[in-house]
């Protein structure tokens, strides 16, 4: 056995869930003995047995990882409740085990999962998932670029249909649930914390009897994520300003832009154009509006 089948190996023993006192599976999925197996990798010492050796690094890896990602979704952990979270992201990161180098992409792909699991939450799927979108939206708006702002010298000298770029940092989302509400209410009543959800490491701590959520009821939101010097907000827009903006991160010019606004929020076209001076002077200020990356 040569290292990298020896790391294939030992990381195949490693990432497997643990059982529900928190130890190391006795069973590869298999059914082949793991004990056999960390046996012929691992020698014992004078304290522990081969497969206490590796049992704690499987718990090590485990309690991380789980860690990790109940900082970044606590919003999904209230709603369904911290057993349900416990045994979705187990299934999660059985699935989807980590690719990065970085905690911070742990989560990249719980949307796109979930979407084929919502039997792992039943009665809230739909709330589930808006939550989750919302969540991954906070942690992609701290990290994305921004680029230089549009000045007003930039704004006086575009052309008669100009294409606006947007910063990378702004993310659109078109929302069933006021889960924007429901997210800074969880913020506010949790263990204080930043208004990032952190990729802090730490070892599991106890749980905590929460007070019982009262869930809201279904109602369209149209929200901006962005950031502004280093704390990301959330801001609701309107469903006609909402798909403005999608057109224009879409690329399209700004005529484009203001015709789709119009077909998909079936307004008058008075009613759009009438709104968008007051619209552009807020983007504006917020500074939404960037300069084109260099070469486009």
């Amino acid at each position: 056995m040569n290292l990298e089948q020896l790391q294939r190996k030992m990381f195949d023993v490693i990432r497997q869930p643990l059982t529900a006192k928190e130890r190391m599976n006795p069973r590869m999925p298999d059914g082949s003995s793991t004990k056999k197996i960390v046996e012929e990798m691992i020698k014992p010492n004078d304290r522990l047995t081969s497969f206490e050796r590796l049992q704690i690094y499987n718990q090590v890896y485990w309690f991380r990882l789980l860690s990790s990602l109940a900082e970044d979704y606590p919003g999904l952990r209230a709603i369904i409740g911290q057993k349900k979270f416990d045994q979705l992201l187990i299934a999660f990161l059985t699935e989807c085990p980590s690719e990065s180098y970085t905690l911070r992409n742990l989560g990249s792909r719980l949307e796109g999962w979930l979407r084929d699991h919502m039997e792992l939450v039943p009665k809230v799927e739909r709330l589930a998932l808006d939550m989750v979108r919302l969540e991954w939206s906070d942690i992609e708006a701290y990290d994305r670029a921004e680029h230089p702002r549009l000045d007003e010298n930039d704004l006086r000298n575009l052309p008669e249909d100009p294409v606006f770029h947007l910063q990378p940092h702004l993310l659109l989302l078109d929302l069933s649930y006021p889960v924007d509400d429901l997210l800074l209410s969880i913020r506010h009543n949790d263990e204080p914390h930043s208004d990032i959800a952190s990729n802090v490491v730490k070892m599991r701590s106890p749980r905590r009897h929460a007070k019982r959520l009262v869930l809201p009821k279904p109602r369209k939101v149209y929200l901006a994520v962005h950031r502004s010097e280093d704390i990301v907000y959330f801001k609701r827009l309107e469903r006609d300003g909402f798909a403005l903006l999608r057109a224009l991160q879409q690329g399209k010019p700004l005529s484009q832009a203001i015709e789709d606004s119009v077909n998909w929020s079936n307004g008058a076209v008075e009613q759009v154009t009438g709104k968008v001076h007051d619209w552009f002077s807020n983007w504006s200020n917020l500074g939404w509006f960037c300069k084109p990356p260099e070469g486009q």
